[in-house]
């Protein structure tokens, strides 16, 4: 269930830059394999062609990267360019994890600020850092694109992470509202519905008038006795008036049927017909 209102806006606004995010992390990644395969390539064909002999040391002097790739022409040069495109991979998978948000326990441990208790700042730092020291070489299109892209998607993380600090994480977390829906009753307001509120209304009627007669400032009786009055006095007070539950005597035993007891008449001295374990009656001849 998605939140509504402002913080539903703020809650898409959030996932969809981290969903383009991880788009532009998929692209740099791939982009970075590809370069760092031409570049092999292109260094293989270059000592190739070194010792075939068609290239001459005034050639070697001239050129600052070998042609074709990012390598740049120096002592160690293929080391450090295979070294920067593996260093490259290696924070892109970092960072596409954080924005996965797994393994949280992993980055609050070892990498706290890409953790779930800091902003999206730091994000938006590294991501500017990996697209500016790929713009800073000569790449094809496809590197030049997606780093291109990179470096903006951590401009506006940064961006975000400068408005709502540490709570950008967890404003565009899915758990997070997902627990807050499972966790928590709808706060019902009384202007929320018609019933509500007619509810609610009669429910501070009730408490005021009972304020007025409790402070004496009422012309009405002041003893609501056992009546519907009083029972309502009652209940706003928060106590439960129930019936009480009809009930025999323990000598007394319930009669089977009305014929049992029979009336005796005006000029008879026997005995009524009584029940077995009943009470004994006397006539009034017997009395007299």
């Amino acid at each position: 269930m998605l939140p509504r209102g402002t913080s539903g806006y703020i809650f898409l606004a959030l996932n969809a830059v981290r969903i383009l995010s991880i788009i532009s992390l998929i692209l740099v990644f791939a982009s970075s394999i590809f370069v760092m395969v031409n570049d092999i390539e292109a260094v293989n064909e270059f000592q190739a062609a070194k010792q075939a002999g068609n290239v001459t040391r005034e050639l070697l002097l001239k050129c600052d990267y070998i042609e074709g790739s990012t390598v740049p022409n120096q002592p160690a040069g293929v080391f450090w360019a295979v070294v920067n495109r593996l260093l490259i991979i290696f924070q892109v998978i970092i960072l596409f994890l954080s924005e996965l948000g797994w393994p949280s326990a992993f980055f609050e441990r070892y990498f706290p600020v890409l953790g779930p208790t800091f902003g999206l700042g730091a994000l938006g730092i590294f991501e500017c850092l990996i697209g500016a020291t790929i713009l800073s070489h000569h790449v094809d299109d496809f590197s030049l694109v997606s780093a291109f892209f990179l470096f903006s998607l951590g401009c506006v993380n940064i961006l975000l992470g400068l408005i709502f600090r540490e709570r950008a994480k967890e404003k565009r977390s899915i758990m997070q509202w997902r627990n807050k829906a499972k966790a928590i009753l709808p706060n019902l307001k009384p202007g929320s519905s018609p019933y509500m509120s007619s509810a609610y209304s009669n429910m501070e009627k009730q408490e005021a008038e009972y304020e007025t007669w409790k402070s004496g400032g009422s012309t009405e009786k002041v003893g609501y006795g056992f009546g519907r009055q009083g029972e309502k006095a009652a209940g706003l007070k928060g106590f439960l008036i129930s019936k009480p539950v009809e009930s025999l005597p323990r000598y007394a035993t319930r009669p089977t049927s009305a014929s049992e007891y029979s009336q005796p008449s005006p000029t008879s001295t026997a005995a009524p017909t009584k029940p077995a374990s009943g009470p004994t009656f006397q006539s009034s001849a017997t009395a007299l």
